[in-house]
């Protein structure tokens, strides 16, 4: 009877197993083959840009999808960028209308957004923007539009910038673990947050510097778009005069309100229709089903890298860059005579300086194989990001980008008190020498210990200045006048030579070809992203869903806290070039 139950309920188990995979196997067959019954693009097609969806780099795939508006595979930035400049002649598209309630994406890639919005225009069909509740990020980049509404009870964000840094040394201090931290640059402020609860004089200068910098920047856009003196644009903001919809229209900073049924009749009399005729709207995710494909070339000569989220030693997992696996993507780029220039595009706030190390190694030997190689700044690339980058022929940024950070740090949590006190418990052990656990976070560290390691940091911010200074062509004492773990905009990054040129991915990619002296191109996209079977089938992490249901569960504040304690769990394990841990603009 025994054997019985045991080959019963294998056999259930097994059979449950089974059904999940044929259930996930259906879903996602299904999902694929709904998703290519897409709609038409017909004669007066409308595309529907939504601001709040969130564009990374590359395509984000929803596996599971079943089709229909809203299931659509979401574009990457730049892929987004390049639908609508194809829509600029596609003869069935007759206008976009933008959904501007919130900005699902950072100051440069909104900039990237305004323009290719702004090039849409200049063909000659028709932008309409509207909101609800409109924010300023998302305001900003529909100022690019013909006409902007809000809705009669709707309102516009206008109060200016603020940023928020997270603090745990309360926390930490309650818990009574000790973070014993070492660091090179007296603005390298990501380790503000476990040595004190607020911010230090120099972190508070160079972020009112920075974050003033993307205000100014947003004032003069919306004061070239609107035509309203950038001086009457502050006052509105620091009197507070904008609380609703029919402020922001006496302000003209928005065209009108109306409700959603009389934008949609506006859109019908543009289009030439009855008002009883179904508009055509598509997404720009489904406009991007419904044409031909914007993937690359496996056969291109120009390879086009994204190097997005946290640097870690070893592999890339969900939204990282593994300093193994992109070492060996540059590499196999370097190394292929059909590749002519490699251009990388980062996002990234850095992280291990080993990492950061090893690509930048690649890159190097690119550049001294007369292979062009040409960096393109998104919203972030500052730190390590910045490390990857600094040995690139040509840099290229945006205002609002966030860079610079060059310093580094490293953090050893001494948790004893917290064991002994909060949960009794106690270590001993054997070693052979004195250095043997350096690091453990069972003891505090010996003063020898800790001069070591302030050593190490100290070796590895002299390394880092050293690549820039050599990417950069400028000598050391130059780069450590700018250095000290500075955050600098853009802007302010194209004066003092860390960056060469302000403009977006498709700029860099140009300048890679010409420096190629490639007269016809075509771009091969790497990493290579997956569909479904190989996704679930290990080609790629299977739990790449794992973080947009996180951050769905979650919401975008809470998310970023979640993200952060991840990257503190990392950071005892190698010297860090890594921006502040946490930052939040509003």
């Amino acid at each position: 009877m025994r054997s019985f139950f045991k080959v019963f309920f294998a056999c259930l188990l097994a059979l449950i197993i089974f059904t999940l995979i044929g259930v996930f196997l259906l879903a996602g067959t299904v999902g694929k083959i709904a998703r290519n019954q897409v709609p038409k693009v017909n004669k007066g097609t409308v595309l529907v840009l939504d601001l709040a969806e969130h564009f990374a780099e590359q395509k984000q795939d929803k596996m599971f999808g079943l089709g229909g508006e809203g299931n659509e595979d979401v574009p990457g930035l730049y892929e987004v960028v390049r639908l609508l400049h194809r829509a600029r002649t596609d003869k069935d598209v007759s206008g976009l209308y933008i959904k501007a309630n919130g900005s699902g994406n950072g100051f440069a890639a909104g900039e990237e957004l305004r323009t290719a919005i702004r090039d849409f225009k200049a063909s000659g069909k028709f932008v309409i923007a509207f909101g609800d509740r409109m924010s300023q990020k998302a305001y900003s980049i529909a100022t690019a539009a013909d006409k902007i509404y809000l809705s009669p009870h709707g309102s516009l964000e206008w109060s200016g910038y603020s940023v928020d840094y997270l603090f745990l040394k309360g926390t930490l201090d309650m818990l009574q673990i000790k973070p014993q931290i070492f660091y090179a640059g007296k603005f390298k402020s990501a380790t503000e947050p476990f040595r004190s609860d607020r911010m230090t004089d120099a972190n508070r200068l160079q972020t009112t510097i920075w974050l003033n910098d993307l205000y100014n920047d947003l004032l003069s856009t919306v004061s070239a778009a609107r035509s309203v003196d950038t001086a009457t644009l502050r006052n509105l903001a620091t009197t507070g005069a904008i609380r609703y919809a029919e402020d922001a229209v006496a302000a003209k900073l928005v065209d009108g309100v109306k409700y959603d049924d009389e934008i949609k009749d506006e859109i019908k009399t543009k289009l030439d229709i009855d008002k009883l005729e179904k508009i055509n709207f598509l997404s720009i995710g489904t406009y991007r089903e419904a044409t031909s494909s914007l993937a690359s070339s496996s056969r291109g000569n120009i390879a086009l890298i994204y190097a997005e989220g946290d640097i870690i030693d070893g592999k890339s997992g969900e939204g990282n860059i593994g300093g193994e696996t992109y070492r060996n993507l540059i590499r196999k780029a370097r190394l292929d005579q059909n590749i002519k220039a490699i251009v990388l595009r980062v996002n990234s706030g850095g992280g291990s300086a080993m990492a950061s190390e090893d690509i930048w190694r690649e890159l190097s030997l690119a550049r001294k194989d007369k292979k062009p190689v040409v960096v393109s700044f998104g919203d972030v690339a500052a730190s390590g990001g910045y490390y990857i980058s600094c040995a690139a022929d040509s840099i290229f940024a945006l205002p609002t980008t966030i860079t610079g950070s060059i310093g580094v740090f490293s953090v050893y949590p001494d948790m004893e008190q917290f064991f002994r006190n909060k949960l009794g418990i106690t270590f001993d052990g054997v070693k052979t020498g004195p250095f043997a656990n350096t690091g453990s976070i069972s003891r505090p560290m010996t003063e020898e210990e800790k001069q070591r390691t302030q050593h190490d940091v100290e070796r590895i911010y002299a390394m880092f200045k050293n690549r820039v200074a050599e990417g950069r062509k400028k000598d050391t004492a130059a780069i450590e006048e700018i250095a000290q773990g500075r955050v600098w905009t853009g802007y302010r990054a194209k004066e003092i030579g860390l960056v060469d040129r302000f403009g977006g991915l498709q700029q860099a990619v140009e300048c890679a070809a010409r420096m190629a002296k490639l007269d016809d191109y075509t771009v091969r996209e790497l990493p290579e992203t997956y569909g479904f079977f190989e996704k679930l089938f290990g080609r790629k992490d299977p739990a790449a869903s794992y973080t947009s249901v996180m951050r769905e569960q979650l919401g975008d504040d809470y998310f970023r806290v979640y993200e952060q304690l991840q990257k503190v769990r990392r950071m005892s394990e190698a010297v860090q070039a890594r921006m502040p841990f946490e930052m939040l603009i509003r």
